[in-house]
């Protein structure tokens, strides 16, 4: 039993810990899902796992998924549904196959990014560590928040976050049109250029000759 006040360790450092192909590995993770350090990826690694043991624990009863068993199978199985973790017609036999990969797309951070909420992922964390980002009106201030397939439906700016207004600067849509409008501008503007450097038409007769007048 932990000393009580005190937080435990909520992952498991990797038994190996100079394998070159898992190093690499995690260094893209962190990347790909803008996560502050490998820890990130630990406690990922160790959630799944205890879900995994977990199935692995009641497909190796001999009689069968029965009474409780079936109960604690349902239980695991509606969590990981409801968290978009697992599809709705999942099986116990499906949660052997999933990847670290499939909880940290879970997670908030990453969830303000596929919504366009922000242009980066590690923007994305910038804006729920500010307390720019709301759950249900409610504000979020954990990248780390595995979020549920129903409050990814209210996932919102907060309320009295300056990026509720659409003109600024650091909205995705925002930046977006700016680029667009942009982009017309200059090239209205290499138009121009073009027009007042190309050469006068040459005024005059037949063959471009021009007339010369006057009296001999």
């Amino acid at each position: 039993m932990a000393y009580p006040g005190k937080k435990s360790k909520s992952y498991e450092t990797p038994r190996h810990p100079w394998q070159e192909a898992r190093m690499a590995a995690e260094v893209q993770l962190v990347k790909a899902y803008g996560l502050r350090n490998k820890k990130e990826v630990w406690k990922a690694a160790s959630m799944l796992r205890m879900y995994r043991s977990e199935a692995r624990n009641l497909l190796a009863q001999e009689g069968g998924l029965e009474g409780h068993l079936k109960t604690q199978s349902e239980e695991i199985l509606s969590k990981l549904i409801r968290y978009g973790i697992l599809k709705s017609e999942s099986n116990i036999d499906d949660i052997l196959s999933l990847k670290t990969e499939n909880l940290l797309e879970r997670r908030l951070q990453t969830q303000v990014l596929r919504l366009g909420l922000s242009r980066t992922v590690v923007q994305a964390r910038q804006f729920i560590t500010h307390g720019h980002i709301a759950i249900n009106g409610r504000k979020a201030t954990i990248p780390g928040m595995l979020v549920s397939k129903e409050d990814e439906m209210h996932i919102e700016y907060y309320g009295n976050s300056p990026l509720m207004s659409e003109t600024h600067s650091e909205r995705p849509v925002q930046v977006a049109s700016y680029l667009a409008d942009s982009a017309t501008t200059l090239k209205a503007a290499a138009e121009a250029k073009q027009a007042r450097e190309r050469p006068p038409e040459r005024r005059g007769g037949p063959g471009g000759k021009k007339r010369r007048g006057g009296r001999r």
